[in-house]
């Protein structure tokens, strides 16, 4: 039995009318998929096995020494960007096509520290509410005995994709 070849790593930007032509859910699907790219902020922390519904993204990555502050552990923006991205991802989830978010606030909690022995972890961004002008959302980064590693919670600003943009 042959594998199938793993779809090739791409980071770039999706132009607005790509994104504005495909409902949110399909528009994340996509770039799990790698049908669409990576975001470039991405490639800081190699997510793998994304999964996306409505309302819910899950993100798998692993830290490494590669994440580390000058005081031996992970940095807090390695959390901030994963927590960030699942909270943005599952608001996007639930948009209609023509429409976008953007992040107004978050708050982050860091609750244990991380290592490059900490293996993989589970970041999961899920819907509070999502309105026609804001959204919020919640996430969760947990290690693989579902330790609760850091929180977060985000309010996003909901628009229309200009048409011409």
């Amino acid at each position: 039995m042959t594998e199938s070849p793993t779809p090739h790593l791409e980071y770039g930007v999706t132009s607005i009318e790509v994104m504005a032509s495909m409902s949110g859910l399909d528009f994340v699907r996509g770039i799990f998929a790698r049908a669409l790219p990576e975001p470039p902020i991405m490639e800081n922390v190699e997510p793998f096995d994304c999964t996306a519904e409505p309302g819910l993204v899950v993100i798998h990555s692993v830290p490494g020494l590669r994440h580390y502050n000058p005081i031996g552990s992970v940095h807090g923006g390695y959390a901030a960007i994963l927590l960030d991205s699942a909270m943005g991802l599952a608001v996007q989830t639930m948009l209609p096509a023509g429409s976008g978010y953007t992040t107004l606030e978050f708050k982050i909690s860091f609750i244990r520290g991380m290592s490059k022995d900490t293996g993989t972890i589970r970041t999961e961004g899920r819907v509070l509410n999502a309105g026609r002008r804001a959204a919020t959302a919640e996430a969760r980064i947990t290690d693989d005995k579902g330790k609760l590693i850091a929180h977060a919670t985000t309010t996003c600003l909901v628009f229309e994709i200009p048409k011409n943009a």
